[in-house]
């Protein structure tokens, strides 16, 4: 493999990062928390933690899961962890890779991080070694394979990027590992969850756990076959490491359900709120996008994720509330009657300029048609929070406060923000924002001052 890869994850220090990364991947941690503290509420979420819990002693190597505070090992908090952030379809992505790396990259490196030794800077660092290689491997992935992989099949590489970075495995290590978490990751034929949306969504729990088991494997020296996506990529994808920053390319998301709903989301939200509408006005909803985006094709939906892995429904909800939250999601038995006509009702076709643009663009265009006969036309919307047209800092505080709130309440919420907003800031360790990440929500974290104190005399 190459020795700049392996290099880029060993060295790359906090000094060397362009103050618009450091911006970004700061944006980019405050975001999963929010999406990590909702997405912890989810049954999925549960389901994850209890079997982190009875699978995945703590024993060697522990960790903790977030907004539970359960200790397991250091896998199995992989497992949980970024299955709580997948299981909110809200956390960051990227366009040409049709898939997501900070899923799995942040819960790989709280995972493997000593919060004893490193600070914000060394997760932050941490952070960015990690996007910047799962985001070459998806890509890699995405150019040299037919099938449309979920994107555990490439993030396992990031966050065994990050877990190396953490546990300061040596250049051979670094390479056994990349092997053999790309040789372990999951392979899921994504298309399948569009038309069978459950539980296993973007399969990046599992390339999380896979990730972070290839580091501590490596890190005792069992060896992997050599990353494929890294040796056999073009050299010019890889070679740009350390000037080329891919978490710049990052979106983020406006809305909890699946990326390819959001350019009609905004649309049919655009045409009710700037013409005033009340959604027992709305007849009927019209929507023409991308061939992929038409399989999202769930109405009705009983689950969470039949809700997030659907166009009718959110838009529906969309036009209906003006808004598209959490709880949207969540509550379903608290949808009503107009916006399940809405979705029963709505109109969605492919249009061929359209799925031609996919991926690099994703588009919609939605033409609403009122009880007293007008149609109102959105025009050619494209999603919001791509590099672009990112989401402006209030936009991104809305989201924060609107999905950490409920979670923990507004005190907590407040001292997390604090917390990561410090994180950019040197001296000082991870456990303050670690312990409050992992506090399950009505507890609080432990009362470092004593700890502290006892640290300076020492």
């Amino acid at each position: 493999m190459s020795s700049g890869v392996t290099e880029f994850i060993r060295e790359l220090e906090f000094e060397d990062l362009p103050a618009a990364v450091v911006e970004c991947a700061h944006r980019c941690l405050l975001d999963l928390v929010a999406v990590a503290a909702a997405g912890s509420t989810t049954e999925l979420s549960r389901i994850a933690r209890q079997h982190a819990l009875d699978q995945f002693l703590p024993a060697g190597r522990t960790a903790r899961l977030l907004f539970d505070g359960r200790p397991v090992s250091s896998v199995g908090a992989a497992f949980a962890n970024a299955a709580a952030i997948d299981s909110m379809d809200a956390h960051d992505g990227h366009r040409l890779t049709k898939g997501h790396a900070g899923v799995s990259v942040l819960p790989a490196a709280l995972a493997l991080l000593d919060p004893l030794s490193s600070d914000g800077m060394d997760l932050l660092t941490t952070l960015v070694v990690g996007y910047e290689v799962a985001t070459r491997a998806g890509i890699a992935l995405h150019a040299s394979a037919g099938d449309y992989h979920s994107s555990g099949a490439w993030n396992a590489v990031g966050a065994a990027a990050a877990g190396s970075r953490a546990l300061a495995l040596d250049a051979a290590q670094v390479s056994h590992a990349l092997g053999i978490a790309e040789y372990h990751a999951p392979r899921g034929p994504m298309t399948r969850v569009l038309d069978h949306p459950t539980m296993v969504k973007d399969s990046s729990a599992g390339g999380c756990q896979a990730g972070v088991s290839a580091s501590l494997l490596a890190s005792q020296g069992f060896t992997g076959a050599p990353p494929a996506l890294v040796e056999s990529a073009a050299s010019g994808l890889w070679s740009d490491l350390g000037s080329t920053w891919r978490i710049l390319e990052q979106y983020v998301k406006p809305y909890p359900v699946c990326r390819w709903a959001h350019p009609a989301v905004d649309a049919v939200i655009s045409l009710v709120e700037g013409n005033g509408l009340a959604a027992a006005a709305i007849e009927h909803i019209d929507v023409q996008t991308f061939r992929l985006a038409t399989r999202l094709a769930v109405r009705e939906p009983l689950t969470t994720e039949q809700a997030q892995y659907s166009l009718p429904f959110p838009v529906a909800v969309a036009a209906a509330r003006g808004r598209l939250l959490p709880c949207d999601v969540t509550e379903l038995p608290e949808t009503d009657a107009v916006i399940r006509r809405l979705a029963r009702t709505m109109t969605v076709t492919e249009c061929a300029e359209m799925s031609e643009a996919f991926p690099a663009r994703r588009q919609a265009r939605v033409t609403v048609r009122l009880a007293d006969g007008r149609r109102l036309t959105s025009g050619l919307v494209e999603a919001c929070g791509d590099p672009e047209d990112p989401l402006a800092d209030g936009d991104l505080a809305a989201k924060y406060w609107s999905y950490t709130e409920p979670v923990v309440g507004r005190e907590r919420a407040q001292r997390l923000h604090a917390l990561v907003a410090a994180a950019p800031q040197p001296g000082g360790d991870l456990r303050l924002l670690t312990d409050d990440l992992y506090a399950a929500p009505g507890t609080a974290p432990p009362d470092l001052t004593e700890s502290h104190a006892k640290d300076s005399h020492e």
